[in-house]
């Protein structure tokens, strides 16, 4: 980065599309929201991308619209992300970056979960993870270099009433990514975490957040996560100014509760509009919604 760009705060666009050009991204949960928006702006700036989501019909719509590849793959099947990635690597090339982040967010009482809901968000949110780190750390290894790019949460670190399961999900990913960092780079592989706030997708609908709760759209978490793989880092918040929240676990416990109490972060999680939500808890849920 430039002492002129530092000092502007501003993206020197140029420099990002040199480090991003031909590079071949794959990106899951590509269908909708960050990962369609993240697909979008790396083609725009000379990548070749292919996304995949579990919903096939999706995918294949979000792909011919962009003009890039669109692959149904179930994140959550070993034997499905495998022959997912082998799929782009047939029409694209080796894979330079893997973007994961497909992910559902449950929200309400801990004691309203079912297994159903607890196993699902843990199984894509977490395992998918892990196995699509896994299954393509082993071609990068081989090749000598790679970059795995995982979308966190803040949520990861700021411990909210009626997140339990995501808040915990989230947080796994945060520390695998980090320790997979440690681990692979003398490999070449980079790893990377990005924390977005809450973002205006459907994850946030029937919510009533206020002017303390601080909500980014899809494409300002994009334009970080691009930056992210022009520049790697290992550790990403999404707006950047949400970078406090690495130092929550020091805040004191009876500071945590006000904060909660003024920024209704105690209760806004604990009771969404069910009615508004419907639409998207049928779809994590695996329930077929038109």
């Amino acid at each position: 980065m430039s002492l002129r760009e530092k000092l502007s705060g501003k993206t020197d666009h140029e420099a990002l599309r040199a480090a991003i050009a031909d590079k071949v991204v794959v990106i899951t949960g590509g269908a909708r929201g960050i990962g369609f928006e993240t697909a979008t702006q790396l083609f725009q700036a000379g990548a070749k991308v292919a996304i995949g989501d579990i919903d096939g019909d999706a995918v294949g719509k979000a792909a011919a619209d962009l003009g890039i590849e669109g692959i149904e793959v179930d994140v959550t099947s070993r034997a499905s992300f495998k022959a997912f990635l082998d799929e782009v690597e047939s029409r694209l090339g080796p894979i330079d970056v893997l973007v994961n982040n497909a992910g559902i967010m449950p929200v309400g009482p801990f004691l309203s979960y079912d297994d159903t809901i607890i196993r699902r968000t843990f199984d894509i949110d977490v395992i998918g993870v892990i196995l699509g780190s896994q299954l393509i750390a082993e071609r990068m290894v081989a090749r000598g270099g790679g970059h795995i790019v995982n979308i966190a949460s803040t949520a990861g670190r700021i411990p909210t009433p009626g997140l339990t399961i995501y808040n915990g999900a989230k947080a796994a990913v945060i520390e695998f990514s980090e320790a997979l960092g440690a681990e692979l780079a003398p490999e070449g592989v980079k790893v990377s975490s990005i924390l977005p706030t809450f973002t205006r997708t459907a994850l946030i609908s029937g919510l009533k957040t206020n002017a303390f709760v601080q909500t980014v759209g899809p494409e300002e978490v994009a334009e970080i996560v691009v930056a992210t793989i022009a520049r790697p880092k290992v550790r990403v918040y999404a707006p950047r100014s949400m970078k406090w929240a690495e130092s929550g676990a020091l805040f004191p416990q009876a500071m945590k509760r006000m904060s909660r109490k003024l920024t209704k972060l105690d209760s806004i999680f604990l009771n969404p509009d069910q009615q508004v939500r419907a639409a998207y808890t049928s779809r994590i849920r695996g329930e077929r919604s038109d």
